[in-house]
Parts: structure tokens; sequence; C-alpha cells
């Protein structure tokens, strides 16, 4: 089964994805219950267990397939058949353990045919509906992105009709990059050449392209990690297609798009429903914290405004996901509020520094605020430290690899901060090392992962005093 790598799952179609389990089997059981009353039967615990088992089997039986693409791919007589199938195993199962038990006499036959017959019919009618709206949500401006091809031969060729053909992989290809002369490339279709390899970085800078799919040769490979060396300035999603692992790969996955083997290269770790999980974390988590966390904020609020002059909230312009400019909050402990074109970092003794903020900044404190950053979707709890804008393109250009941090969202605290990377980074080797640990952090994430940066981060905040 093809597998979708492209869409942008969101808490819509998380959703919609739960409704397609869910609802279906509830109409199952809801069916059963105005059967029986409509024949005057009396819905009693046997008729309740016998609901509730036919339920959870049409939950189980009756969801439809994992991934995105294929289910909305799948026509309406396709999807009928399946679910008559489906349905035909499910009453199989439920009739073999009431003829087990003796239970099977308890029901009227009338009751049990016309819910056999009428329960698939509405239950089909409810799937094809939720399609319907699947296909929606999915189709939605938010998970629409751009994407270019390195290479023309039979396989990038092949992927871009079906990408064309296949609205629902919410992908449009805007062309390819090639060396070679328009005569060597024969026909090309629909499809148009933007340029050479050479101008292929500067091309998705300019048009925020979002995904890259290389299709050289394997034998081409020093020119394929050129590419990649080049591209690692920008926060495109990178495939190689066919698989290849001979690369230092971030998040390496392999996939189908319409039959063709692609490698995710670089890629963030919250893609499909990891995304959702990490999001519902962030969300339950910080409001929790916000709710313990509300009246101290307000003392340190009033603090920050009484003891110095300046706002009580910082507000300053970071990247965030995908190389986007994002406000963070922190609460002031300098006299100063730098924002521009340089940025000078916080030294141990800072002059700058209040007195209050000082406190705020041993305890890290000032930070509270930046639950808001993580209820507005700008940041999470865990993940790289966001850097003020001055310093993301001064780094950009001196670190390899630098902005593939961005792929994810930033975070309050992160696997840098934990491992000892804190505090001024007057030495390019000092932000090198932080960006090594974002870098691990993308490769290796895990929920256990966030929760031990979390504790680590709780305990470090207590005893630690590297915080200045």
């Amino acid at each position: 089964m093809s597998q979708q790598i492209l869409l942008r799952v969101s808490l819509p179609i998380a959703f919609v994805r739960l409704a397609q389990t869910v609802v279906p089997a509830l109409v199952i059981a809801l069916t059963l219950y105005v059967i029986a009353r409509l024949n005057y039967q009396y819905f009693d615990q046997l008729f309740v267990a016998l609901a509730t088992i036919a339920a959870v089997l049409s939950g189980i039986l009756l969801r439809p397939p994992t991934q995105d693409a294929p289910i909305l791919q799948i026509d309406a007589g396709t999807l009928a058949i399946d679910m008559l199938f489906r349905w035909a195993v499910t009453m199989g199962l439920l009739f073999g353990v009431g003829y087990i038990t003796g239970f099977a006499e308890h029901f009227p036959r009338r009751i049990v045919g016309l819910w056999m017959i009428i329960a698939p019919v509405l239950a089909f009618g409810t799937a094809l509906l939720l399609q319907i709206v699947m296909r929606r949500v999915v189709m939605s401006r938010e998970n629409q992105r751009s994407a270019v091809i390195v290479g023309v031969n039979g396989s990038s060729l092949q992927l871009a009709n079906g990408m064309a053909d296949n609205p629902e992989l919410c992908t449009s290809v805007a062309g390819f990059f090639d060396d070679r002369a328009a005569e060597r490339l024969g026909a090309l279709g629909p499809h148009r050449v933007l340029g050479r390899l050479s101008e292929l970085g500067a091309y998705v800078r300019l048009n925020r392209i979002d995904v890259i799919f290389i299709a050289l040769p394997i034998r081409h490979v020093q020119r394929v990690m050129d590419l990649l060396d080049e591209l690692h300035d920008s926060t495109a999603s990178i495939y190689y297609v066919p698989d290849v692992f001979v690369f230092d790969l971030i998040q390496s996955r392999t996939a189908e798009i319409q039959g063709i083997p692609v490698v995710a290269m670089c890629e963030t770790p919250f893609y499909g429903y990891r995304g959702v999980m990490k999001r519902v974390t962030d969300l339950s988590f910080a409001i929790v914290i916000m709710v313990f966390a509300l009246v101290p904020m307000l003392v340190i609020a009033a603090l920050v405004k009484l003891t110095s002059k300046g706002p009580m909230i910082f507000r300053q312009h970071r990247y965030g996901l995908d190389g986007e400019e994002i406000v963070v909050y922190k609460f002031r402990t300098m006299r100063v509020t730098e924002n521009g074109a340089e940025i000078t970092q916080a030294t141990r003794n800072d002059p700058r520094v209040t007195p209050v903020g000082g406190f705020l900044r041993r305890f890290s404190l000032d930070e509270l605020p930046q639950l808001i950053n993580v209820m507005q979707g700008r940041m999470s709890l865990v993940g790289p430290r966001p850097h003020a804008v001055a310093h993301n393109e001064q780094y950009r250009r001196l670190i390899k690899g630098y902005m593939i941090r961005h792929k994810v969202l930033p975070g309050i605290t992160g696997l840098a901060q934990v491992s000892g990377c804190r505090g001024e980074t007057a030495e390019l080797e000092q932000m090198q090392a932080r960006v090594n640990f974002d870098l691990e952090y993308l490769r290796r994430w895990s929920p256990t992962l966030d929760l031990k940066i979390l504790v680590k981060t709780a305990l470090q905040t207590v005893f630690g005093d590297r915080a200045y």
C-alpha cells in the first residue's frame, strides 16, 4: 500500500480520521437499538452487549486505511465492496460467538435480519460522507505544497505526472532542474525545465519551495551530496528517488508516491500523527503549567514594571518553523530591549541585567511567557531554542546544516540546553555544539526523549548555575 508522505497532518485531519473509525461503529450500534424499539423489543442487557461487541468489532474491522492518500483514491464502488466484506466478517464472528454461547436464540430473527441489511447501508453512507469531509480537509490550502524535481528521467516524469493526476497528494510540481540541453531531455509533456542544477538553491529560496525530489542517477553521488550541502540553507523537505543510504540522513524513511519509491533524506520527525501527538502534548502541558504559573507570572510582571523602566514583556523576532519569523515573549530582564540587526548576547555579570532580571534568568522564570507562544502554536515545550534573527543570519552562513534545526517548532528548552550548551556562545565552536545537539534531537526524537529533556530542565533550573 502506498504511503502519503507529503501530507501536513493537522488536528482537523486527526479528528476526521477518528470519526472515520468511531462514527460508523456507533451507527451500527444505534441502528440495532432503533430497529429493536420500532419492533417493540425491550433493549435488555443482552442487546446492549450485542450492540457493544458489534461496535467494537466494527471499529476494528470497518476502519479506513491508516494512510490518507489511499482512502481518498478509493471510489465509492470499491469502498462499498470492501465494507460489505468486512461487515460479513463481523457478522460471522458475532454468529460464531452467539452459537457457541447459546445466546443467539435470545435475539428475534426479524430484528437481526433487518439489522444485518440496514446497518451496513447506513455505515457505508456514513463512511462515504466522512470520506468527502476528509477529502475537503486534506485538500485545504494549508496542506498544499510546492515541489521541484532535480533530474529528468522516466521515474521522475512518472512521479510528476502522478502528482499532477492526483490532487489529493496536495503537491504541485513547479518544474525540473537538469544540466542537459533540451534536445537531450526528450518530451516533458506539460512540465518545464526551470534551470540548471547550479540555479536550484536560489530558486528554492526565492520561491519558497516546500519539497525537492532528487532523481539523479546513483553514479552522481558527489553531485547529490553537493546539492544537499547547498540546500541545507533552506527549510525544504528533500527526497531522493530511488532509495540510497550513503548520506547523513535526518528522519530517513522509505515510502512510495504513486508506485515510485522515495527516501526522506532530510525531514521533520513530526510527520503524520506524530505531529498531532506532539501538538496535543504541548497544549495539555502548557495549559496545566499556565494554571499553576498564572499568579506567579502576574507577580513577576508587577516586579519588572515597578523596579525598572521599560515594558514588562520583551518581544523579540526570531525564526520559527520552516524559517518563518515569529515573535517570542519573555519577561524583560535587561535595561535594553535589543531587537535589531545587531544583538549583543548576555554575559555573566552583564551590567544591562536588572536585579530582578538576574533572579529571573537564574531560575529561567523569564521564559514563562513563552507558554503563550506554545499555545499559539509558534513554539513547542521541547525543541531547538530559537535564536534572534540577527544571530540566525550570522550563523547560517558559518555552520553547515544550521537551518535544518528550523524544520521543527522551536522549544522553550531543548537537548542542547540540558546537555550543557547554555549561556553565551562567544566562540563559533560553542554555537556549532548547540546545532549538533539540535540536529541530534531531530534524528532521535521520541515522546520519551521529550519527557527526559523536561525532567532534566526542571532539575537544572533548580540546581544548575549556567543561566545568566
